[in-house]
């Protein structure tokens, strides 16, 4: 498929700089399945339009909330089916979502702990001083 140059698009390096991946992560979504395949230009060379840097800030969104590579590559293929796939898609996410509500809840007793042992080395250190 070709990319018309009148057509707004970004090379790889700018769509990776964009969504805050490096190249070879980019690259590798798309080798994984994760990112359909992507326009080029008369020169072959890949051309991101703004529905792909879309994808690629959802997906980027859904790795660094914790989903499984192997459950992003299930929502690529679920989203390719279309409409038909809507409510698999939600439950996918609705999943996702409670394991990271879970993770937060986790994340704030963590944080209690932390900040029990900041106040105890910050009254150490006044009752030195």
């Amino acid at each position: 498929m070709d990319i018309s140059t009148r057509e707004t698009s970004l090379s790889v390096g700018e769509a990776a700089e964009r969504v805050g991946l490096t190249t070879y992560t980019l690259r590798w979504y798309e080798q994984e399945g994760l990112v359909a395949p992507v326009g080029r230009d008369s020169a072959g060379r890949r051309r991101y339009t703004e529905s792909d840097v879309d994808w690629l800030f959802l997906l980027t969104r859904l790795r660094r909330t914790g989903m499984p590579v192997r459950d992003m590559r299930r929502y690529a293929e679920l989203a390719r089916q279309g409409d038909r796939t809507l409510g698999a898609r939600r439950a996918l996410f609705e999943a996702h979502r409670a394991r990271v509500l879970a993770r937060m809840a986790d994340l704030r007793e963590d944080l209690k702990v932390l900040d029990y042992k900041i106040d105890a080395y910050r009254r150490a250190e006044a009752e030195l001083a």
